[in-house]
C-alpha cells in the first residue's frame, strides 16, 4: 500500500487555490473579449484587467503612478528587467552570486553581447558581502538584480542596504521578489527599487503569468514588438482570466498575512526539529542546515544529509511519496552541483548531498513530521546502516 503524498516543493510551485479557480472560471465566462478592442465586450474586458492591475499594485505596495506590466511568468519578468534596463552595450551590469538561472542566464547572454557582467560573492552564510558589492560598484555600473529570497537556501537580503550602496553609486536595481511575495510583505515604495518580478503560481495562484513592476519614470527598451499592449514595453494580449486569478491570490495571502508567515515559520523550525532528532535517534550522522543562523523566508529549508548522494535519495523520497527538489526547478534537468551552495563556499560533500524542502500553507504540523521520518528512513537505508 502506497504512502499518501506529501508535497515539500512549494518553491517550484504551489497548488492552485480553490477560491482562485472560481474567480478565474468566472472571469474566464464573463469576460472573453479581447482587453483592446474597443467594443461593448473589449471595454468589459479591459475594465476587470485594469481593476486587476490595480489591485495587485496596491497590495504590493506600489504607488498610483507605478507601472504593473503583465508577463508570462517570473522568468519573463527577470529576463525583461535585465534586457530591458541594461541599457546599450558595453554598461555595465552587476548581479550577485546565487541569483536565480533566469537572472544569471539572462546576464550570460549580455555578456556575450558586450555588456560587462560582475558578479558580487557571497558570505559563507549567504549573505552578500557589502565590501565586495561597494567595490565592485566603483566602476560605473548601469543596473544591479539581487534575489532578494533565494529559491534554493531561503535567504534574505538587506535589500534596504543594497538599494542604498546601488543608488550612491548611480545604478538602478532590479529585485527578483518571486519567493518573498505571498509569504512576507512586501511594499515596492519603500523598497525603492527601480524594479521588481512576482510571479502567482509560487503562492496559491495561476501559472503562465508573472509582473514586473516599474517605479514611476523608469521606462523599459521593449523587447517584444507588435503591439501596444501595457504601452508597447510588453505587447501582447493579456489574459483576463489569468491577472483575476493573479490579484485573488494576493487577496487570499493579505487577508491572513501575519499568520501564514508565522504558521509557515513553525513548519519549517518543526521540520528541522524533527529531522535532526530523527537521525540523531537513528545513530547516523547529523544534518546540516544551510544559512540557519541568518534570515530566512519561512518556508525554506536546505539541507545537507552527508554520506547520501542527493540524487539517490530524491528518488528514494520519491517513492516514499514525499516531493522535494535538488535545486530551483528551472534547473532541474541538470546534475551540476548547486552553483548557489558553490558560491557560498559550502563544501563539496555537503553540496553532493544535499536538497531543498519548502512548505506551503494548507500543510499541518503532523505532516512535516511524518515527512521528517521517512526522510530520516530513506537516509539511513542509503547511508547502509542500521537503527541504533
Amino acid at each position: 500500500m502506497s504512502l499518501p503524498p506529501i508535497y515539500l516543493d512549494h518553491n517550484a510551485t504551489t497548488p492552485i487555490a480553490e477560491e482562485v479557480l472560481l474567480a478565474m472560471t468566472e472571469a474566464a465566462r464573463r469576460y472573453s473579449g479581447n482587453p483592446s478592442s474597443q467594443h461593448a465586450a473589449g471595454r468589459a474586458a479591459r475594465a476587470v484587467l485594469e481593476d486587476a492591475r490595480e489591485e495587485i499594485a496596491a497590495i504590493l505596495g506600489a504607488r498610483w503612478n507605478d507601472t504593473v506590466l503583465f508577463t508570462s511568468g517570473g522568468t519573463e519578468a527577470n529576463n525583461l528587467a535585465l534586457f530591458g534596463l541594461a541599457g546599450e552595450a558595453p554598461s555595465r551590469v552587476l548581479i550577485s552570486a546565487i541569483e536565480h538561472p533566469s537572472v544569471d542566464a539572462a546576464a550570460m547572454q549580455l555578456k556575450s553581447r558586450g555588456w560587462d557582467i560582475a558578479k558580487v560573492p557571497v558570505e559563507h552564510s549567504g549573505l552578500l558581502r557589502q565590501d565586495a558589492l561597494s567595490e565592485l560598484l566603483q566602476t560605473p555600473t548601469r543596473l544591479a538584480s539581487v534575489i532578494y529570497g533565494n529559491n534554493e537556501t531561503g535567504v534574505l537580503q538587506p535589500i534596504d542596504q543594497i538599494t542604498a550602496a546601488c543608488h550612491n553609486a548611480g545604478a538602478a536595481i532590479h529585485i527578483d521578489a518571486v519567493q518573498v511575495a505571498g509569504k512576507l510583505p512586501l511594499n515596492f515604495a519603500q523598497l525603492d527599487v527601480e524594479a521588481m518580478t512576482v510571479t502567482p503560481h509560487k503562492f496559491h495562484g495561476p501559472k503562465g503569468i508573472g509582473a514586473l513592476i516599474l517605479r514611476s519614470g523608469v521606462r523599459l527598451a521593449p523587447q517584444i514588438f507588435g503591439g501596444q499592449q501595457q504601452d508597447a514595453q510588453r505587447p501582447g494580449t493579456e489574459s483576463v482570466a489569468l491577472a483575476v486569478g493573479f490579484c485573488e491570490a494576493l487577496r487570499l495571502w493579505r487577508e491572513n498575512a501575519a499568520d501564514i508567515a508565522a504558521r509557515l515559520s513553525r513548519l519549517r523550525e518543526t521540520f528541522e526539529q524533527e529531522l535532526q532528532r530523527e537521525t540523531m535517534n537513528i545513530g547516523t550522522m547529523n544534518i546540516v542546515v544551510h544559512s540557519s543562523a541568518v534570515p530566512r523566508l519561512p518556508h525554506t529549508s536546505n539541507i545537507a544529509f552527508p554520506g547520501v548522494d542527493r540524487q539517490e535519495l530524491l528518488l528514494a523520497l520519491d517513492n516514499a511519496g514525499v516531493a522535494c527538489s535538488a535545486g530551483s526547478a528551472c534547473a532541474s534537468g541538470s546534475s551540476d552541483p548547486s552553483p548557489t551552495l558553490a558560491a557560498m563556499g559550502v563544501p563539496e560533500d555537503q553540496i553532493s548531498a544535499s536538497l531543498r524542502f519548502s512548505f506551503g500553507r494548507g500543510q499541518q504540523p503532523e505532516d512535516v513530521v511524518e515527512a521528517a521520518r521517512r526522510i530520516s528512513k530513506c537516509v539511513n537505508n542509503l547511508r547502509g546502516s542500521k537503527p541504533a
